[in-house]
């Protein structure tokens, strides 16, 4: 009698079994590309290029014939996209360079057909400082969302704190007609912002998300409220009479394109280069840094080496909520504007995707804001060069269908903080 045993079947080890291709970025590059052939086969005319300064005086510094040089940046958008289709298939990863392979000549070649035909100068530095002016309260805000979120406070009331620290820094410095004083005043008006989400989110564990969007409703109601009646009672309280001014850096504002787009600009901005620098050492190379990191991300552990959790989260809920309010403070007296209603319009809620495109991160919560100010840029360059109307209302579109493809597209797989959230009771 012959016994037949069964041979088990070898299991494929578990580096074999294929990964799924990814498509996702070599559909947006794909796009990307087709926008570029639309520009080329629409641009009619020369484009006069303008970099060195915000006011050109004297003639172009680059004339180019708008269809042939759209063509060519299309071209290498073809060539990183047809790359990123190989990489896709192969399984690899698809690299940063790569993508900004597509995005510089998409942007490139949107200048170049909007500036076509036009009697008017494509100024490249007052695009590039223009971006920056319309980033600074988002980077400002990301930077309030890092602080708070790295110690498991969701901070959705950034909206909040920078409408108050628009509309405080402003009437605090034209009621006391001192700029410096609403600078101070502003960030001290998001502070208290950030107290109320602390006190009812960490002391009470109330849903941090929804108290952020009560504060966020209750500063709206406020500020249109004393809008309406003190400050409209008192119309020297909104002034831009007091508004901060603008400081040139001797020698470096000098610099062609560096000096006008980087270093003319008021103290709101300088402040934040020295923010960002600064938060991100702090951050993952100080002991502050350490402690809030681990209690966004395991505070029980925090709390065994004797870590006081619940205050870390009060005070640095409190102190990135300052930031937001004096990014505020950039609507007004940092722009030399006055408060309109809801003069924030959303930027609170774009500095939160623009957080969650950088991975919590100052740096890469610093780009994606800039991205997004870039698109907000648009919305004021376009009717300068543009050869026909167009339409308000699509404008002011831009930025947010731009924060919404952003977020869609290039999050990825990005992870907050553990303990985002989460109450901590003892």
């Amino acid at each position: 009698m012959t016994t037949v045993v069964d041979q088990p079947q070898a299991v494929p080890a578990k580096d074999d079994v294929l990964a799924p291709i990814s498509w996702k970025l070599p559909i947006i590059y794909a796009f990307g590309t087709l926008l570029g052939v639309y520009f080329a086969l629409k641009a009619d005319g020369i484009t006069q290029f303008v970099w060195k300064d915000i006011r050109p005086s004297g003639g172009a510094d680059l004339l180019l014939h708008a269809a042939p040089a759209i063509w060519v940046l299309v071209a290498v958008m073809a060539a990183a996209t047809a790359y990123s289709v190989v990489r896709a298939v192969r399984r690899e990863t698809q690299p940063l360079w790569l993508g900004l392979l597509v995005l510089m000549p998409l942007i490139l070649a949107f200048l170049t057909f909007s500036g076509a035909g036009s009697p008017r100068y494509v100024t490249i530095a007052f695009l590039f400082s223009a971006t920056l002016v319309a980033a600074a309260p988002l980077v400002y805000g990301s930077m309030a969302g890092v602080v708070c979120e790295r110690v498991g406070v969701v901070n959705i009331a950034i909206e909040g704190q920078l409408l108050v620290g628009a509309f405080t820094g402003i009437v605090v410095a034209s009621a006391f007609g001192s700029p410096w004083l609403g600078l101070i005043a502003a960030p001290i008006a998001g502070a208290l912002v950030g107290l109320l989400l602390a006190f009812f989110s960490v002391k009470y564990a109330v849903d941090q998300i929804i108290v952020g969007v009560v504060l966020n409703v209750l500063v709206l109601g406020i500020t249109s409220f004393l809008l309406g009646t003190i400050v409209k009672d008192n119309p020297s309280w909104n002034s831009i009479a007091y508004s901060l001014p603008v400081w040139e850096v001797p020698l470096l504002s000098q610099i062609p394109f560096i000096g006008p787009v980087f270093f003319r600009h008021t103290i709101v901005m300088y402040l934040l280069y020295a923010l960002i620098i600064v938060l991100t050492i702090m951050l993952f190379r100080s002991r502050w840094g350490l402690r809030m990191r681990s209690v966004g991300e395991h505070p029980k552990a925090a709390d065994t080496v004797g870590i006081n959790v619940n205050r870390t989260r009060f005070l640095n809920t409190m102190l990135g909520s300052s930031l937001a309010g004096l990014g505020g403070a950039a609507f007004t007296i940092g722009a030399n504007a006055v408060f309109t209603e809801n003069i924030s319009a959303g930027n609170g809620y774009i500095a939160l995707a623009a957080m969650i495109l950088g991975k919590w991160h100052p740096v890469g919560a610093m780009g994606a804001a800039l991205m997004f100010g870039f698109a907000s840029a648009i919305v004021d360059f376009l009717p300068l060069v543009a050869t026909s109307p167009i339409d308000p209302s699509l404008l002011a579109m831009i930025p947010y269908i731009v924060t919404i493809l952003a977020v869609a597209g290039f999050v990825g797989k990005s992870r907050p903080p553990a303990a985002e959230n989460i109450p901590y009771i003892k």
